[in-house]
């Protein structure tokens, strides 16, 4: 093969190549807009910092929109039916909610008592090797950014890291209170309000992989459905 054969070979495979890269860059554009679309915000959609409402639809309608669910209970009492309402839709589709695995926040105490009473196997914060088997992890998350449906959750004010992210499915509880209206706000008030942490953790939506050839996986590695119930006090 002469040398402008060896040429002429390599100059149409690259173009088979960036052709074959065009094609999956337009596959995976219209799946990120079909599918699971980020709702951009726009001036009437930037939340409104004095109103606790307001924080609360941005954030719960940000988190829909990349595949999430949120739940809010406006009395305290009723955290526990929505985390059993919760489970018994987990399990209408089709998976496992039989071992749970709790963080070690206090809060969480009453509600494993409830669970292991309706036959639940609930372990506060097993080890890393264990909690792959492990069906659900339920933590609490100490803030959120309502612009982008993220929760976030620090590692100094409980063990959350590890249940949040290696069973199937997540369940995060949210006081509507540590809802932030953006990501600086929310980077402000974990250096002002919280001690030092070895992690923080960012969460927008059930885990997310797209390989080599550009293909949208869920639930690869990490939780493939996360559920947010939010407590708002009143109104």
């Amino acid at each position: 093969m002469t040398e402008r054969e060896v040429a002429k070979v390599q100059t149409d495979a690259r173009a088979e190549i960036l052709q074959s890269i065009r094609s999956r860059l337009g596959e995976s554009a219209l799946l990120n807009l079909h599918k699971l679309p980020i709702l951009p915000l726009t001036a009437a959609t930037v939340p409104d910092v004095s109103d606790e409402n307001s924080l609360v639809e941005t954030f719960k309608r940000q988190l829909e929109s990349v595949g999430g669910h949120c739940l809010v209970v406006r009395d305290e009492s009723n955290l526990t039916n929505e985390l059993k309402h919760v489970v018994g839709e987990i399990e209408a589709k089709g998976l496992e909610t039989r071992r749970l695995a709790l963080s070690d926040s206090p809060m969480l105490g009453a509600l494993a008592r409830d669970l292991e009473a309706d036959g639940h196997e609930v372990v506060v914060t097993p080890s890393a090797s264990d909690l792959f088997r492990f069906d659900v992890g339920i933590t609490t998350a100490q803030a959120a950014i309502a612009e982008t449906g993220t929760l976030v959750l620090e590692q100094a004010r409980e063990r959350n890291r590890l249940p949040s992210l290696l069973p199937p499915v997540h369940i995060a509880i949210l006081n509507a209170g540590d809802i932030c209206a953006t990501l600086a706000e929310a980077i402000t008030r974990a250096r002002n309000e919280c001690e030092t942490s070895s992690a923080i953790t960012f969460i927008t939506g059930p885990s997310r992989t797209a390989d080599i050839e550009l293909t949208l996986t869920i639930g690869v590695h990490g939780p493939k459905e996360l559920y947010v119930i939010v407590e708002q006090s009143g109104g």
